[in-house]
């Protein structure tokens, strides 16, 4: 028997607490009185324009280049401070590339990409350096990232000892504060990333995302490979940690249903290219483009309910 739903997703799943502090009420067009101008919009916290990540196909034996493969092809946003941008295509959309991009990971064919005003491609020095501080990533697979060798403490505390921000005397207690931030006992910092479940890694990567007190933290898949309930934990984490430290999230998921509970607004990707945008709520209600409504009518459903049922 189908369950009865208000939208796509039918009930949303009780372990996932979805809470969003009260929208204040819009100030006046004239500034709240007669004379004042209205306060001007704050700048955004990342600008991409135009963005172009190619990567060419080589052929023959002195192996020219006789095309492209358009992974991201003309891609424009921009991101608020303290806002989640969801990113969601099917895998080979160019999500990733974008997210690797803007990482500078990759170099782009053409475009810009702005943080804070500053051209990201145009970097060097210490500028970058403070760049690769603002900007932390979570990657997919947690046991890839984190290093066998080293132990929890290490891993923790190795990129505040390099950018200069803790002395090797506060490593312990800085660790201790980083691991109860992300749901985890102190004492977990004496171990090593094969001691740990799948759900505790990635609570070891946030923390180690967030040792360094970043700006914006990009989240390329960070819940995929996750057991369900797990999923529903680490969405929660990553909510108190964004009210806590005002973080903007770059939420980079092939699962339209996750973005749900936690995107305040949503671009979907397919073939390198944005074919929609939107508040989340309009897109996941109210899809207008035939690629975003069948990646909504793939999210699994209790019951089976057909979308709009």
């Amino acid at each position: 028997m189908a369950v009865e739903q208000n939208n796509p997703f039918g009930r949303k799943d009780p372990r996932i607490i979805t809470v969003k502090p009260p929208v204040p009420p819009a100030a006046p067009a004239d500034g709240g009185g007669p004379g004042k101008a209205a306060a001007p919009a704050a700048p955004p916290l990342l600008e991409v324009e135009g963005l172009c990540t190619w990567f060419p196909v080589k052929k023959g034996i002195f192996a020219r280049t006789v095309g492209y493969v358009k992974a991201v092809n003309g891609v424009s946003f921009a991101m608020q401070a303290g806002e989640t941008l969801g990113v969601v295509g099917e895998s080979g959309c160019g999500k990733s590339t974008l997210s690797r991009t803007i990482l500078r990971l990759e170099k782009p064919h053409a475009g810009k990409v702005r943080f804070g005003g500053r051209d990201v491609f145009a970097l060097r020095g210490k500028d970058l350096q403070q760049y690769r501080r603002d900007m932390q990533v979570v990657f997919q697979d947690p046991h890839a990232t984190l290093n066998p060798r080293h132990s929890v403490l290490e891993i923790l505390t190795e990129g505040m000892l390099v950018h200069g921000l803790i002395k090797p005397k506060d490593t312990q207690e800085v660790a201790a504060e980083l691991l109860r931030d992300v749901g985890l006992q102190p004492d977990a910092m004496h171990r090593y990333p094969h001691a740990f479940s799948g759900g505790q890694r990635q609570r070891i990567c946030i923390a180690r995302a967030l040792a360094l007190r970043p700006k914006m933290i990009i989240c390329d898949e960070a819940v995929s490979a996750l057991d369900l309930s797990i999923r529903a934990q680490v969405l929660n984490l990553l909510m108190e940690l964004k009210d806590k430290y005002h973080l903007a999230y770059l939420f980079i998921t092939h699962d339209i249903g996750v973005v749900e509970h936690i995107a305040d607004n949503i671009i979907v990707m397919f073939k390198g290219e944005i074919v929609e945008r939107g508040p989340a709520e309009q897109v996941l209600l109210h899809p207008q483009e035939p690629y975003t409504q069948r990646l909504i009518a793939a999210v699994p459903r209790v019951g089976g309910a057909a979308v709009g049922a």
